[in-house]
């Protein structure tokens, strides 16, 4: 084990442990007020772990990586650690039911915790993802002995956002639910390329209603949820836990990715903080959601022993972001920051984009076709995200862009992004799809950041109203902005049938032809929060 400790001391460039001689005590059995029983396991210093502050992980993935990447770290850096399977995996009683019961198990889980007599005065909630998600479902009931939250890529109305009904987000939740419904499969670690490769294909199947099967060979429940219901269903009721977040009663450090998931709801949460008056920071660098970092140890080491201790962290700025483009760290007071005003960059003709207003100029067409869809590409995605080349993707011809001259200064833009798309289409159904781009000297295009809307009614001229993923960048002197427009990013979002038939049923696909408007009737613009260093 104590090579896996320096491995991982290593990878994560660490600092060294105070020990790396620890205990753990496996199959702890904590029960649950329905009689169901959770199994945790405890690891901490074999000398002197008693009494120190503990960090709980409660996680729905096993408790085996997560120890070596999580759990051991902590406990040889100054804490104990109870790692606890959720309910209905791994050995835990009951039935899983995604999200559903974290709230009472989280309480009942906290409620043992503080009478363990190992357990000590201080407890530190701890977690990426889902392991995020389940403090913020308890967050506003914490007892005295919690001293402090670390939520790292995650939100507190987790799922919700990929099921809104103008953008419905496929590949991650169905992703994940096919990941929670075979990760206990006999070899499933080892059986992960070929399922990846089922589940790439079955996210192509007619209708999308039959896509578990295709992917794993049975119904997922999860699965079937999301494609049937949307956030504004009943189906979902008690797993918002928006309304608990300007209820917490301990400070929070919330550590989030530029091409994170959840991106959009972690800023939400922070801001909701900040205005309810309550201590959180915030830390955004430039990661996917599954780009493991060294972050989280960090701040649990940082900013929640300190915290446990009754001492007060190192101070820093409350929000750190990583503005990309330049590469480097800064340090603001709140989100979105002060200072950064709201810039139209207008869609011109020729394929031009530039901050003057439209001339007359006759419109740009393209053919979309959900038989061969606009691919996705980098950007916000579990695997293959993040900053990529765009050149194949732009080479399409369902794909318009829109670029400004060379820039003479630097241009930085911080905070929320969004657009205005004068578009129309040859179907009542379609979907608009803008990506911001940094086209450097050489001319190659990476993506920033970009959103996608679903609009009804698109057979008479409209304005759609996208929104982009928040961002940090800086687009040097002698690069140029460029913007994209398409009409899907698949398997990312669901493809757009042009039918109007629901996700789950659609059978057919209808190829349209999407209009782009943009003059001084119908002035198309992305708007950037600017500032001219």
């Amino acid at each position: 084990m104590n090579l896996s400790s320096h491995l991982f001391q290593r990878y994560l460039k660490l600092d060294p442990p105070l020990t790396r001689d620890l205990a753990v005590q496996r199959g702890l059995r904590v029960p649950m007020p329905d009689g169901v029983e959770l199994l945790a396991d405890r690891w901490a210093p074999r000398k002197g772990g008693d009494g120190l502050p503990t960090a709980l992980i409660r996680c729905p993935y096993g408790r085996g990586p997560i120890a070596l990447a999580m759990a051991r770290p902590l406990a040889e850096r100054g804490y104990q650690v109870l790692l606890q399977s959720t309910r209905g995996g791994f050995g835990s009683g009951g039935a899983f039911d995604p999200m559903r019961q974290e709230r009472e198990d989280g309480l009942a889980t906290l409620d043992w915790l503080i009478n363990q007599p190992w357990c000590g005065e201080a407890i530190v909630l701890v977690g990426v993802s889902y392991m995020g998600y389940v403090q913020w479902a308890v967050a506003d009931a914490l007892p005295p002995q919690v001293k402090a939250m670390i939520p790292q890529v995650t939100e507190s109305a987790l799922s919700l956002g990929f099921l809104r009904r103008d953008s419905f987000e496929l590949e991650t939740p169905f992703g994940w639910g096919v990941l929670t419904a075979t990760q206990e499969r006999p070899l499933a670690l080892f059986r992960q390329p070929l399922q990846t490769r089922r589940t790439r294909r079955a996210l192509g199947t007619l209708p999308l209603s039959g896509s578990d099967v295709a992917a794993v060979g049975n119904r997922i429940a999860y699965v079937q949820d999301i494609l049937a219901h949307d956030a504004a269903a009943p189906r979902w009721e008690g797993i918002d836990h928006r309304h608990r977040v300007a209820a917490t009663s301990v400070p929070v450090s919330s550590i989030g990715g530029w091409f994170d998931i959840f991106l959009p709801g972690q800023l939400r949460d922070f801001q909701i903080l900040q205005s309810a008056g309550r201590p959180a920071r915030l830390t955004v660098g430039p990661w996917t959601h599954a780009e493991f970092t060294n972050v989280g140890v960090q701040e649990a080491v940082e900013f929640g022993l300190p915290l446990a201790r009754g001492e007060e962290p190192p101070p820093r700025d409350p929000v750190r972001l990583y503005v990309m483009g330049e590469e480097a760290w800064r340090g603001f007071d709140t989100w979105p920051p002060a200072g950064y005003a709201p810039t139209r960059y207008h869609l011109q003709a020729e394929g031009g984009l530039s901050t003057s207003t439209p001339a007359d100029a006759a419109p740009d067409t393209y053919r979309y076709d959900p038989a061969d869809p606009t691919p996705a590409v980098g950007g916000v995605r579990m695997s293959d995200g993040g900053r990529v080349d765009n050149g194949a993707l732009e080479a399409r011809p369902d794909v318009l862009t829109y670029t400004t001259s060379v820039l003479e200064e630097d241009v930085e833009v911080v905070g929320e992004v969004s657009a205005e798309i004068w578009f129309s289409s040859s179907l009542p159904h379609a979907d608009v799809f803008v990506r911001l781009c940094d086209v450097d000297e050489r001319g190659r295009s990476t993506n920033v950041c970009d959103g996608l809307v679903s609009v009804a009614g698109a057979d008479e001229t409209r304005c759609a109203q996208v929104r982009l993923w928040p961002t940090a960048y800086r687009f040097g002197r002698g690069h140029r902005i460029r913007v994209q427009v398409s009409s899907g990013a698949f398997p990312r979002y669901a493809r757009n049938p042009g039918t109007g038939e629901p996700h789950a049923t659609a059978t057919r696909l209808v190829a349209a032809t999407q209009t782009v408007h943009h003059d001084p009737a119908h002035p198309s613009a992305i708007l950037l929060p600017t500032r001219h260093p």
